[in-house]
């Protein structure tokens, strides 16, 4: 690496992500050089896009989470959009995603089929309840992981009720651990 240069340029990240875990995840990885191409619904987007309009029209909480990413519509409920995402995929180095439990599977964009052609590619799979256990199958959002843990029960004040910590703070907390490994 020489100087100016940063350490993940020359990679290329798909990213299939909404919230805040897969985005904040995918932020760090652009902003140490690498390609970011972020997965979006066509007509609306990223669903954070449209919380509020203060940054040139844009949310700005997708506006933080999101800066530095190209990105693309892709209908994911349509064969053609299934096979774009799969040709794209089949280009990077990097799959991401923090999809709700079973959708990769059913896209065919799981770490299994996709590394069955393509050895090489890293797959990160964001996952609030993990691949295994009892809550596979569940969603989990950054303020349901907070009241869950007993951590909206220390933060804020008892009266008139506890309140979640005011960043979204497991989010965080995972995604840096993922870029970690």
């Amino acid at each position: 690496m020489t100087a100016g240069e940063l350490p993940l340029e020359g990679i290329t990240v798909v990213a299939l992500e909404q919230a805040v875990a897969g985005p904040i995840a995918s932020r760090h990885l652009a902003d140490l050089g690498a390609r970011v191409i972020k997965i979006e619904r066509p007509g609306e987007g990223d669903f954070a896009r449209h919380y509020d309009h203060a940054v040139r029209g844009l949310a700005t909480h997708f506006v933080w989470l999101n800066r530095g990413k190209e990105s693309v519509e892709i209908d994911l409920k349509s064969p053609t959009g299934i096979a774009f995402a799969r040709a794209l995929v089949a280009r990077a180095d990097v799959f991401l995603h923090n999809t709700a439990p079973g959708v990769v599977e059913r896209l065919g964009l799981d770490g299994e089929t996709l590394r069955a052609t393509d050895p090489r590619l890293v797959v990160v799979n964001i996952s609030g309840y993990g691949s295994a256990g009892p809550r596979k199958d569940r969603k989990a959002y950054d303020m349901l992981v907070q009241a869950e843990s007993g951590m909206v029960a220390v933060t804020g004040t008892p009266r008139p009720r506890p309140r979640p910590a005011s960043r979204p703070r497991i989010s965080l907390q995972v995604s840096t651990r993922r870029c970690r490994r």
